[in-house]
């Protein structure tokens, strides 16, 4: 009874509650006859979904829907109570009634818009041969000072999220909760990332409540063989489970997808002793010396990448304890981004040769132009003209014709920067923030385009990428020969 139905971003309880406050709107405008039954029925309905609600949590959704049924009560009830004693029935005239009726009504209707312009995130269904299993781990990194706090005995620790090709659970297996491992850290993400978004942190407080479709600790699949893995970074003070939707996609496809947390950089860090570690980056509104700053800090992104790769190199050996030990096949690697995650992936497939292949989420590539790119690069973006950031593309192109190997620009109509991680599920879809492909379709051109490139480029698959490609929408192929 908790659950939101998918489509239309309530559960039953909150539907039952919806159709109660409706009846007790509309019971004044029926005939004498049918008033008084109408008019109890809803209350009960009303008084029994709304200790429902409260057991579960009232979604502030809800509230107008409440607030409604409170302000009509008294003219809907107050005949019936006269009536019980002996006093003549007293009735609102209709051109008292019918402001409150129309107040009511708008309530009412405030609820279900506000629960579809900010829904509990409902993910799609993977929609590969395997299911997905998700574990998280911390990696310390001896060799490397934390260069965002002043103790120098202090080692650069990041948290990574593993998603895999798993064993089928048993029924009842719960799905793993989206945002955090528990529900406090999910809050206490959801929390920090409204607030980098100038959002106040009720408009988005039924995100971490969300399940994806992921079961936590689940056995690795079997006879899977050893999977490729996809290592991805999130956009300036993004966090590891922002592209949930895609990474559980893959998995079900057969890689094994490893997001980071970036300590410090992304909007909140829960590490495993409890401790909460926040942003210390921020934009100064001065494009240049955010340039400047964004090359310190995609540096530091791309080294926490090269680490996570050597760290599951370690994991398949054996050499950390571990499930998938013996079933990642680190040899096919891609590196991946969105945003800021983008540009730290470029980068260190320039500087970390074990890299295979590289996608970047709409990145602008901040830092070095050389070394030149040895590896096919897939860079998805939105539609973007020099009036909107005249800098962009020409630095994006620049950097894939100067590379060896064969690279792939694909601009999808309809897309904006938050298309490409998993903001259209539970953001109001206004085409400026989320794009307009809508919340099913969004989700599914970013897995498509992506799965199609790392089939060819790390499995090798038969057929042209860029016919699969070129059907999302405008892709320009660069050769490594167009460079010479």
């Amino acid at each position: 009874m908790t659950e939101i139905i998918a489509g239309l971003y309530v559960s039953p309880l909150e539907i039952l509650a919806l159709l109660g406050a409706v009846a007790l709107v509309t019971a004044r405008w029926l005939p004498a006859a049918a008033r008084p039954r109408v008019t109890i029925a809803a209350g009960a309905v009303l008084v029994l979904s709304a200790i429902g609600l409260s057991a579960v949590g009232i979604r502030w959704q809800m509230l107008p829907v409440l607030a409604a049924a409170a302000v009509v009560s008294p003219f809907a009830f107050s005949p019936l109570l006269r009536r019980r004693t002996g006093r003549p029935a007293w009735r609102a005239r209709w051109w008292l009634a019918l402001p409150g009726s129309v107040a009511g009504a708008g309530l009412i209707a405030a609820g279900p818009v506000a629960a579809w312009a900010f829904p509990v995130p409902v993910f799609p269904e993977p929609s590969g041969r395997f299911p997905v299993g998700t574990r998280v781990v911390q990696w310390t990194d001896p060799h490397r000072p934390e260069g965002f706090t002043a103790d120098p005995h202090d080692r650069r620790t990041v948290v990574v999220q593993l998603w895999y090709p798993a064993r089928k659970s048993p029924a009842g297996a719960r799905w793993a909760r989206y945002l955090g491992r528990t529900e406090h850290e999910a809050r206490t993400v959801s929390d920090a990332l409204a607030r980098a978004a100038g959002l106040p942190g009720f408009l988005v407080d039924g995100v971490p409540s969300a399940r994806t479709h992921s079961v936590f600790d689940a056995p690795v699949a079997d006879g899977g063989g050893r999977f490729p893995v996809v290592l991805f970074s999130p956009g300036s003070g993004g966090v590891r489970t922002q592209n949930t939707a895609w990474a559980e996609e893959l998995a079900s496809h057969g890689y094994v997808v490893a997001a980071l947390d970036h300590p410090y950089d992304s909007a909140a860090v829960v590490l495993a002793d409890g401790r909460t570690l926040r942003s210390r980056t921020s934009s100064t509104g001065d494009r240049d010396k955010d340039d400047k700053l964004a090359v310190g800090w995609t540096a530091v992104r791309a080294a926490d990448l090269g680490f996570v790769l050597t760290q599951l190199e370690r994991l398949d050996r054996g050499e950390i304890t571990g499930p998938l030990t013996g079933h990642l096949d680190t040899g096919r690697a891609a590196v991946t981004g969105h945003s800021m995650g983008g540009a730290a992936a470029l980068r260190a497939a320039r500087q970390d040769r074990r890299f295979d292949a590289v996608i970047d989420l709409d990145g602008y590539p901040h830092g070095p132009a050389s070394p030149p790119l040895r590896r096919p690069v897939l860079a998805l973006t939105a539609a973007i003209t020099p009036d909107t950031d005249p800098r962009y593309l020409p630095r994006l192109t620049k950097a894939l014709e100067a590379g060896t190997a064969t690279s792939y620009r694909l601009t999808i109509p309809g897309a904006a920067h938050l298309t490409f991680m998993d903001g259209p599920l539970y953001l109001p879809p206004v085409p400026s923030i989320t794009g307009s492909l809508g919340r099913a379709e969004s989700p599914r051109v970013v897995a498509a385009t992506t799965l199609a490139f790392l089939d060819a480029t790390l499995r090798h698959k038969p057929g042209d990428p860029a016919g699969v490609l070129s059907a999302y929408g405008d892709l320009s192929v660069l050769h490594p020969e167009n460079s010479r």
